[in-house]
């Protein structure tokens, strides 16, 4: 099929590079934007506590949600605030109704706490405001980011003339800075991704052209995939996190050049034994098509089972990771070969050492080496990712998305301010709602439930719950102990308050508690579930399709547990810079899947290369031990190019400031070195040369066979 597709790639590549650039123009003239959210409450189903508190509070006390800006007021000398000040506070937040932006925010800035007392810091430095979010009104979307950039103008415009200094944050702040940080990160790693991946390719093959034209076409697919990604997530309504655009553009350009690579060695390969280029192409896609379609159907595989998950932010990152690689993977095998077609052999240019064989390198050595002693390889490489993949069980996860932000953005540093000087749960008071099942409910009965609130383990503070205008739901609201976005705060909610709350709801009502650490508790449910159902689903189905392309019922088997081997380590290593090293009290709970994915879907690819040489090997007539030597001196530079390259562009992640980010490009850019240099160059081909003929039972796949008339007379007409 590979060998048919390469030849007529090879008749008609114009038609095919034209093909590709009429789809980008049609895809970008009609694809809408790409949305994203970084609201938690969006990822979560319905059926959840913290989802069902904040419906309900939407609908009876429209605009007393989570407050949409916090404005932290204080005098620029750092003094005491005096009377005048707290009055020009008051003037200021009078000025400030009016102006807000009608779609996002209530028209009221509030400057008393409910017993109608300044909202002013034990201390006397600092004064808040409060702006609640207008009914009906998300806070997240792009209309929200515009209303919160000329709140922060009007505010900073009204302190003039006056000894204060005013900042801002809060959800709709928050997320402004999370969208701007954003794209800021996706500026900073585009560019150290491209470069990065221009100076690796100069290093490899000395060639203008091949530095060029990877980013070219994985350019052109990128548009295409971006374009396609947006019209599904509007057709389903899909909405992932505001990241998901920067580890789409990683994602793009790496496993892009890694395919590329994988098609570029075997077609230099063939034109050093004397194939013309159209010949070479087709040998190249005969041999690295069937591989490098595996491995995209085992990534495409791997990412649509986040279709299973409870979270939406899974739902719609799966598929657009899966829209992304198939577009890639259709370039690699079409738009690449056209491409390469049309150049020939000044795809080299100025290089001529590509003509050559190199003799006596370190991959032969290393190829020797593993073919006498696969045990020791084995057994070496089994401990190294053993010993990482012990640290994994400490993995904390974290679920506050806002920690992500970088420390010097105005978001950041005003909740700091905040917490400084006010108790810390008090930048978010959070929302507990008593319901009735039928009818109104009893006012006696709101002082008793508001007192068990108030005995809760972790409650510092219950104000008196307020009567819904139809007099069914009553909202009262609680300060933690602890900051809302804490671990403690987690464990506070998902215990002693809801507990304390469910116990304590009259007969004939209904309890709900919601807020940020209520979300959480819930997300933290949601992922246990996801792991059990996504993690054993994605390991199955790429199970299957090694299993179809090794017509091998025993080599997946080892294949997915060094894999799983490597995941583990993965997150081990991760665990031990960040949590052991760095001190950091946790890691986005995001982590583990992204991990799981990219490491099980990507180290299989290279799995599947360095196998599929192997089994070429052994069908030339070697036997096992020789085989796994020939693979490794072969296929050893394709692996080791790609995972460099493909590490090198998830490491590029680490610029952005972005904690969240810089884990994740941690993670991945160390789970990409050991499943390229430590499983699939050492581990798989050393198990395989021990397991020997056994390993390939029942298709025995390794057997040798007659090369096909075709080829040869190919081969020969060379």
């Amino acid at each position: 099929m590979f060998s048919a597709l390469g030849g007529l790639v090879v008749r008609r590549p114009w038609y095919v590079i034209g093909a590709w650039v009429v789809l980008a123009i049609v895809v970008v003239s009609l694809a809408p934007a790409l949305q994203t959210t970084t609201d938690e409450a969006e990822f979560l189903p319905d059926h959840y506590e913290s989802i069902k508190a904040t419906e309900l509070q939407s609908e009876k006390f429209p605009g007393a949600t989570t407050p949409a800006a916090i404005l932290v007021f204080e005098r620029q000398d750092g003094g005491v605030l005096t009377e005048e000040d707290q009055g020009d506070v008051d003037r200021i937040a009078e000025e400030l109704g009016p102006k807000l932006g009608a779609e996002t925010f209530a028209q009221r800035v509030v400057t008393v706490d409910p017993q109608g007392r300044p909202n002013l810091s034990e201390d006397g430095l600092v004064q808040i405001g409060i702006i609640g979010l207008a009914e009906g009104a998300t806070g997240f979307n792009p209309a929200a980011f515009t209303d919160g950039e000329r709140l922060r103008d009007d505010v900073e415009s009204s302190v003039e003339g006056t000894d204060l200094q005013v900042q801002s944050t809060g959800s709709v702040l928050q997320g402004l800075d999370s969208q701007e940080s954003s794209e800021q990160t996706l500026m900073i790693v585009g560019a150290a991704t491209i470069l990065l991946i221009l100076l690796l390719l100069a290093v490899i093959f000395r060639s203008v052209i091949i530095c060029v034209m990877p980013i070219a076409v994985v350019a052109l697919a990128g548009t295409i995939a971006t374009g396609l990604i947006a019209w599904a997530n509007e057709v389903f309504d899909l909405r992932a996190d505001s990241s998901i655009e920067v580890i789409l553009f990683v994602v793009l350009y790496g496993i892009g050049t890694d395919y590329i690579l994988f098609f570029l060695f075997r077609y230099r390969e063939r034109l050093r034994q004397g194939a013309d280029t159209p010949a070479a192409v087709v040998h190249a896609m005969e041999r690295a098509g069937e591989a490098i379609a595996s491995a995209g159907g085992a990534v495409i595989v791997a990412f649509l089972a986040l279709l299973l998950s409870t979270l939406s932010i899974f739902r719609a990152i799966g598929p657009a990771l899966a829209i992304a690689v198939a577009v890639t993977l259709v370039a690699a095998l079409t738009l690449v070969p056209a491409v390469i077609t049309v150049i020939g052999r000044g795809l080299f240019w100025p290089s001529r050492r590509w003509r050559r064989e190199p003799e006596g390198g370190r991959f032969n050595r290393i190829g020797d080496a593993l073919g006498r002693r696969p045990g020791r390889f084995a057994l070496v490489s089994g401990l190294a990712l053993g010993g990482l993949a012990m640290f994994a069980v400490s993995f904390n996860p974290s679920f506050d998305f806002t920690a992500s932000l970088p420390d010097d953005v105005e978001s950041t540093e005003a909740l700091q301010t905040f917490q400084d000087h006010f108790a810390a749960g008090a930048s978010e008071p959070i929302p507990v709602i008593l319901s009735a099942d039928n009818g109104r409910l009893e006012e006696s009965a709101l002082k008793a439930f508001g007192s068990e609130l108030e005995r809760a383990e972790g409650v510092a503070q219950a104000f008196p719950g307020q009567l819904s205008e139809d007099g069914t739901t009553a909202q009262f609201s609680l300060i933690l102990d602890d900051d809302p976005a804490s671990d403690a705060a987690l464990e506070a909610i998902k215990g002693p308050v809801r507990e304390a709350a469910h116990a304590a709801a009259p007969d004939g009502t209904k309890a709900y508690v919601g807020g940020t650490p209520s979300i959480f508790a819930d997300l933290q449910k949601a992922m246990a579930r996801d792991y059990s159902v996504v993690f054993p689903v994605a390991g199955g189905l790429i199970l299957l399709i090694l299993a179809l392309l090794l017509r091998s019922l025993v080599a997946p088997w080892y294949l997915m547990g060094a894999v799983g081997l490597g995941f583990a380590a993965t997150l081990g290593a991760t665990v031990i810079v960040f949590q052991h090293i760095l001190g950091e009290p946790g890691l986005i709970f995001l982590l583990p899947i992204y991990i799981y994915l990219f490491v099980t879907a990507l180290g299989t690819d290279y799995n599947i290369l360095m196998i599929a040489r192997l089994r070429e090997e052994a069908r030339e007539g070697k036997d096992p031990h020789a085989a796994a030597a020939e693979a490794v001196k072969h296929a050893g530079p394709t692996v080791a190019a790609a995972g460099v390259i493909l590490a090198g562009t998830f490491a590029s992640l680490m610029l952005s400031g972005n904690t969240l980010i810089v884990s994740l490009g941690f993670a991945l850019s160390v789970g990409i070195v050991l499943a390229a240099f430590v499983m699939s160059m050492f581990l798989t081909p050393a198990l395989t040369a021990m397991i020997g003929h056994a390993a390939w039972w029942p298709g025995h796949g390794d057997e040798k066979r007659e090369e096909p008339k075709s080829l040869q007379t190919s081969t020969h007409s060379t």
